[in-house]
């Protein structure tokens, strides 16, 4: 916070949080008196006195002030700083139920909405991903393959393009029993995840030295290719039963003629 103006400090920082202009006015000129009445805090912001009991009336339902009354008149305080935490609890409690209630909607609605798909064409459909964000939702996709995937991975690379992602995806995976076959490079971290097959479903093989590494990933499953991008933050993702078919054959070429994996 700013030490020459604290003030704008807090105003910007309340307007982050959602509240208006004149919400955020009349919250600092609360904090700064203590209790006061709308007339006062009307005078001391400037807002006429009808607007400023429109504003106190969304202020209490936010739950940042408080209202008491003292003889015949109302007075009313901004409580304390501490409650700005609380009221962002509850704007992520109120935002997960509107996020649960819409993937609700969409799951009842999903039938209707892939009746609406094309699903004569036979065009390859292309969908591009970018950013850590599009990375991630590019990844998400392969939690539906209804088949073993078969991937190219590096560890080391995906640990880079997303931090703390796979550990918790592996799990997730698991979960679906869904089965992974990979091909990798030999290294440190490829060779370590591999001790973890067996829970995490996976079957790996190595390629024949060192040398031969890569920093991309591949995923082949169902009718889709993903290729994703580590180090340039992009996704695609491919469906298109022929290039998929002929992408499972070449892997499998490739899977079959490297050496088992035997972990120490």
């Amino acid at each position: 916070m700013s030490k020459e103006n604290p003030q704008k400090s807090v105003m910007d920082l309340l307007k982050e949080l959602g509240l208006s202009d004149k919400e955020s006015l009349i919250y600092v000129a609360l904090l700064k008196e203590g209790s006061a009445k709308a007339v006062t805090v009307a005078r001391k912001t400037g807002i006429n006195r009808t607007t400023v009991y429109d504003l106190f009336d969304s202020l209490l339902q936010r739950g940042l002030i408080g209202k008491s009354r003292k003889k015949a008149a109302v007075y009313f305080n901004a409580l304390g700083p501490k409650h700005l935490l609380t009221y962002l609890d509850r704007e992520k409690e109120e935002k997960a139920k509107i996020i649960d209630l819409q993937k609700q909607k969409v799951e009842e609605l999903l039938p209707a909405i892939i009746s609406l798909q094309n699903q004569a064409t036979t065009k390859p459909k292309v969908m591009f991903f970018e950013g850590e964000k599009g990375m991630r939702e590019a990844y998400e996709d392969t939690l539906n393959s209804k088949e073993t995937i078969l991937a190219y991975a590096n560890v080391a690379t995906m640990n880079e393009g997303l931090p703390n992602f796979f550990p918790e995806y592996y799990k997730r995976r698991a979960a679906k029993k869904i089965f992974i076959k990979g091909i990798m490079p030999q290294n440190g971290l490829n060779i370590e995840r591999s001790k973890f097959n067996q829970e995490e479903m996976r079957d790996v093989r190595f390629l024949p030295s060192p040398e031969s590494t890569f920093s991309p990933e591949v995923n082949i499953y169902n009718n889709i290719i993903l290729i994703v991008s580590w180090k340039e933050k992009m996704a695609l993702i491919i469906e298109s039963k022929e290039l998929a078919d002929l992408q499972k054959v070449i892997f499998n070429l490739l899977w079959n003629a490297l050496p088992r994996t035997k972990i120490a």
